[in-house]
């Protein structure tokens, strides 16, 4: 499933094509929503925001399209109105005089009076959005003092969208790989030091995911291990999807366990159990 990351990646190369231009064709490709075609095209978009992984189409009459990609969705962003190629089954289409913006596999789309979004049964719940860029690491600390949050573990807290919206299962293991820290312990174990590290990792890991394309790995080592000539899978995370393999830091073997039905990768040279 795409992240916030890749979600805010979507939206900004959407809203480079739409975000001031007129819509002069929307088609829904899920009968319960053609209905609103009508009333969409011929409008002004004004802005593509996101909410964790949840992407909003903001009108200038008022009104938004809800969508999220869920674990098959894509977006599509072409010149022209020539749709490409493809087998996977299209749910929206949105196009200017000049571009084509089109999502693939999602069904997880509505159309709603943008003052009313608040009421979205979805939306409602988010925490903050990681990729907002105004989100400090202190706010993110503080949310990990919180009694709601405080006594869940963090291999558990760190996929909750409540606590924080856009993360997922990769930005997980990288964030507490590069907090160094166990994904057993609750956040309430955590010292103010591993609590100040953790919010940290949480923006340097998710927003350094953003600018690259999907590479959490730091720019000096990523650059060294493509001169090495390993592949862009290779050096792309530090233990997301490399079990058995050496640690990049200490060179222990990564790990990988299954915790609620979702993987989880660890070095147990970098995040010890027996630590705080």
């Amino acid at each position: 499933m795409p992240e916030g990351p890749e979600i805010r990646r979507a939206a900004d190369a959407i809203g480079d094509v739409l975000v001031g231009e007129v819509v002069d064709t929307v088609r829904f490709g899920l009968p319960r929503l053609r209905k609103y075609a009508r009333q969409l095209r011929g409008q002004k978009v004004v802005d593509v925001e996101t909410r964790g992984k949840a992407m909003l189409t903001h009108f200038d009459h008022g009104y938004s399209i809800y969508s999220h990609n869920q674990l098959y969705g894509v977006w599509q962003v072409v010149e022209g109105k020539k749709l490409p190629n493809t087998t996977r089954s299209m749910r929206l289409l949105l196009q200017t005089a000049d571009h084509s913006a089109i999502l693939y596999s999602a069904s997880d789309i509505s159309v709603w009076p943008t003052e009313e979004l608040s009421e979205h049964p979805f939306l409602q719940k988010l925490g903050p959005d990681i990729m907002d860029r105004r989100l400090t690491w202190r706010a993110v600390a503080a949310r990990l003092e919180d009694a709601r949050f405080a006594g869940k573990s963090l291999s558990v807290l760190y996929l909750d969208q409540v606590f924080l919206a856009g993360n997922g299962n990769y930005l997980r293991s990288e964030i507490l790989f590069d907090a160094g820290l166990d994904p057993k312990r609750t956040a309430a174990d955590l010292t103010r030091g591993e609590r100040g590290r953790l919010a940290r990792s949480t923006l340097d890991i998710s927003r350094r995911s953003y600018d690259t394309g999907g590479i959490t790995l730091a720019p000096q080592l990523s650059n060294s291990l493509q001169r090495q000539g390993l592949t862009r899978e290779w050096r792309r995370f530090y233990v997301f999807g490399r079990a058995d393999y050496p640690c990049y830091r200490c060179g222990s073997e990564i790990r990988r366990e299954e915790v609620g039905s979702r993987r989880l990768y660890t070095c147990p040279g970098c995040q010890p159990r027996d630590a705080g």
